[in-house]
């Protein structure tokens, strides 16, 4: 019962960290309005183009509905990921060490800071569910209930990603350079901002995409991870149902193991 109250202790006090800060807040805010209405919007009619002569529909839903899900996303990652610079917070004033001399496992007191992070990063996916009715997304319970399912577990698992970062970078500047570096190239190379069409055959997206495009597409794991959203949301999937929500679990997994090994030798 001791353990758990510590475990508790750490989670109230990232979530606090969170709710303090004002500038996560506004920019949790502030990110999908952004994204779903001047991008949304702006690149809907270019959603369905005519190829000669005649209308093409890449995928029955408006780019609004395509990017709903990719937007929550969105927001997962840059909270799980911000969310991780507390490691380098307590490791500069000192506070990380008095924890780590405690009678508390290190694997206890990581999960208790991942779990805290995680739950903060789903809270800010869970705001872009308010704008499913402006995105023309007709959400049931169940529908929400599989989407929390799946955004705690990314949240885990993007955290934990953090984390791995924090535990290699000494200075504030650095880790929010880095992440950045990170963050944009996982995104916009996880078919969240254009569909690779699932009409298509591999051999014939190769010739319609480049090549390295495809392959990039194809080997990251947040790719799979926006797919199982956009299933469970819009109940679209551009490869199989069950791939998605079992990448996700593996990355919870994996990168909890690497963020434990790394911060046990911190």
């Amino acid at each position: 019962m001791g353990q758990l109250g510590a475990l508790y202790a750490i989670w109230l006090r990232e979530v606090k960290r969170a709710l303090r800060d004002r500038g996560q807040l506004v920019g949790g805010l502030s990110r999908p309005i952004l994204w779903v209405i001047l991008l949304g919007i702006g690149l809907n009619p270019y959603f369905r183009g005519e190829v000669y002569g005649e209308t093409r529909f890449v995928i029955p839903y408006t780019y609004l509905q395509f990017i709903f899900p990719a937007v929550i996303v969105l927001n997962i990652l840059y909270t799980s990921v911000q969310s991780a610079v507390s490691v380098i917070w307590d490791r500069e004033f000192g506070f990380l060490r008095e924890i780590l001399v405690s009678p508390m496992p290190r694997a206890l007191i990581l999960f208790g800071k991942v779990l805290g992070g995680a739950t903060v990063a789903m809270v800010h996916g869970s705001l872009v569910l308010a704008l499913a009715r402006f995105a023309d997304v007709s959400l049931t319970w169940a529908d929400v209930l599989h989407g929390l399912g799946l955004m705690f577990l990314l949240s885990f698992a993007m955290t934990s990603f953090g984390v791995i970062i924090a535990n290699h970078i000494r200075s504030f500047e650095g880790f929010g350079v880095f992440s950045n570096a990170v963050i944009l190239p996982l995104y916009f190379t996880s078919s969240s901002v254009f569909p690779l069409d699932p009409a298509l055959t591999r051999a014939q997206a190769l010739v319609v995409y480049p090549e390295w495009l495809v392959a990039l597409v194809e080997i990251n794991p947040l790719t799979y991870a926006v797919d199982a959203l956009r299933g469970a949301f819009i109940h679209f999937h551009q490869f199989s149902p069950m791939l998605g929500p079992i990448i996700i679990a593996a990355m919870a997994v994996g990168f909890f193991i690497v963020a434990l090994f790394n911060f046990r030798r911190s």
